[in-house]
């Protein structure tokens, strides 16, 4: 019986040791030295700029929503026009599908929207909702922004991708705790 439990034991000490590279496997990181530039330029953590790829796109670069939302950050054109104004960059639809353009101006757009909050949660809903539904919602105390109120979030929608890019945030640190320099090119 002593042999069985230390043979169990040692085979979840194993299984704990390779989950995050099993994890890797299942979540695949794409575009590491794009997100890892466009974090260090715009001051926004790699593994938020990972996870909202991950729920917006699923790394798919080619992708277009039903609304019109555009590759890896699903950005909508508009805004792409009004970033590309602040940055003095002429930005055009199709540049959207290239990941480096999408990544930098989606992360540039982000970093707006953590400077604008007060929560990186409110941040997230700003993205996904739209900053003007977000100021609303705080001003009227239908949410604090918070991510224990998130239940609050008035759009279901929203509400599930606060939830799902904060995990996998949580995810993407677990699987890289020394970050994603190891794995750009």
């Amino acid at each position: 019986m002593r042999l069985l439990t230390f043979v169990l034991l040692g085979a979840a000490a194993l299984g704990l040791i390779f989950l995050p590279e099993i994890l890797q496997e299942v979540f695949p990181l794409g575009y590491p030295d794009v997100i890892s530039t466009a974090g260090e330029r715009h001051g926004v953590d790699w593994a938020l700029i990972a996870a909202i790829i991950h729920v917006e796109s699923g790394f798919s670069p080619g992708v277009v929503s039903k609304k019109g939302a555009v590759g890896l950050m699903q950005i909508m054109p508009d805004t792409a026009d009004w970033i590309g104004a602040r940055l003095g960059e002429r930005v055009s639809r199709e540049d959207l599908f290239d990941p480096q353009v999408n990544i930098h101006l989606g992360t540039y757009y982000l970093r707006y929207l953590l400077d604008r909050f007060a929560s990186e949660q409110a941040a997230l809903a700003a993205y996904n909702g739209g900053p003007a539904n977000v100021t609303r919602w705080l001003e009227e105390g239908i949410w604090d922004g918070s991510y224990e109120n998130a239940q609050s979030i008035p759009f279901a929608e929203t509400r599930s991708y606060v939830r799902k890019v904060s995990m996998m945030r949580r995810l993407y640190k677990f699987m890289y705790p020394q970050g994603i320099q190891e794995l750009e090119h």
